[in-house]
């Protein structure tokens, strides 16, 4: 007998149209594949295709595989089917914040070695605060209102001054643009003690004396981090940055 005809078979519905082709019916025929079968690819080509698919099958969401002839579902029941991990969007994570740490810290390195030949050196350390205070605000200001938001669950300056919720990822970007640059130390020094210190005490208040299970709006206000130890890190590396360049590097 052949390896074709011995091969393992799926059937795969999904929308493929004018305007849209449905990702993940792109990513259920690229598991399959890699998974060893071979894909019967239907596409579904109109609205009109789509609805009388649902409505003969009894579904809700394309796209839809068969097995096999054994209706299996979708993207995450395929995933399901096979054993692997499928994410719950709602599941909290350090992921961000760990990959956002692991990217500054390259970028800090990779800096370093280009002006200096060298990658590690106190400037690297500096680069290092500053990308990543840089970085933060960024994802804070991609959405201020939701970073705001979630940010008056738990910060003490903002609960007293709502304000300071929107003003709080300028002074941080503020702030870590002056330490990559390393001017106007009068400025950036202050700016990272307040925000890192008034930081710092929220989250012990918050999660430490509290007790309180939040999420961090450290890296944008539709953040899934834990409030907690990564979020208290950020806050005290400002600090211990703001000191240093006052005691060490100043001079």
């Amino acid at each position: 007998m052949s390896a074709q005809a011995t091969r393992k078979h799926a059937t795969l519905y999904r929308m493929v149209m004018e305007k849209h082709v449905c990702p993940y019916g792109l990513k259920a025929r690229d598991l399959l594949r890699r998974e060893g079968y071979a894909v019967d690819d239907r596409w579904l080509t109109t609205r009109a295709h789509v609805d009388a698919f649902k409505d003969e099958h009894g579904v809700r969401t394309t796209p839809q595989i068969f097995v096999e002839g054994t209706r299996i579902g979708g993207y995450d029941d395929l995933r399901h089917h096979f054993g692997k991990k499928v994410v719950d969007p709602k599941a909290t994570t350090y992921k961000p914040v760990v990959a956002l740490f692991a990217i500054t810290a390259l970028m800090a390195l990779a800096a370093s070695h280009a002006a200096y030949g060298a990658p590690f050196t106190v400037h690297a350390a500096r680069w290092f605060i500053g990308f990543s205070m840089t970085m933060l605000a960024l994802l804070k200001l991609q959405n201020v209102e939701n970073f705001a938001t979630m940010f008056l669950n738990y910060d003490l300056l903002a609960k007293q001054w709502v304000p300071y919720s929107y003003i709080y990822p300028f002074a941080e970007a503020l702030a870590g643009v002056l330490m990559i640059a390393g001017v106007l130390t009068w400025l950036s020094v202050p700016i990272a003690l307040f925000i890192g210190g008034i930081g710092a005490a929220s989250v012990i208040k918050a999660v430490y004396m509290d007790g309180r299970a939040l999420k961090c709006a450290c890296v944008g206000g539709s953040s899934n981090v834990p409030l907690g130890f990564l979020s208290l890190t950020e806050n005290l590396m400002m600090i211990a940055m703001a000191v240093w360049m006052t005691f060490g590097m100043a001079g």
